[in-house]
């Protein structure tokens, strides 16, 4: 699943830099997350970096988005054709 920004998010931006795919950014109140490009960091790092730097959780699994590894990966060779993934084997899901 790609991940989506709720209402919570207090705007600050923390997370925008943090994305490899530049699929967040940010809208009239709060920072938004474009499903098109997000691919929960597979093929980048190990965890989902928007996740790890929010600072007040607002960042979960988009349900409207469900997406498995593989979905993930074809998405992730979309977006960056002839790079090879750097991390794929440490990637971890996001829990539900």
């Amino acid at each position: 699943m790609s991940l989506i920004i709720t209402e919570e998010c207090i705007n600050c931006g923390a997370c925008e830099g943090e994305c490899p795919n530049e699929a967040i950014s940010a809208a009239e109140d709060i920072y938004i997350i474009e499903a098109a490009k997000c691919t929960e960091c597979l093929g980048f790092y190990d965890t989902q970096q928007c996740v790890d730097v929010c600072p007040v959780d607002c960042i979960p699994l988009d349900p409207d988005h469900p997406e498995t590894r593989e979905q993930l990966m074809a998405k992730y060779e979309q977006l960056h054709p002839g790079r090879p993934p750097e991390k794929l084997d440490s990637w971890q899901a996001p829990e539900k």
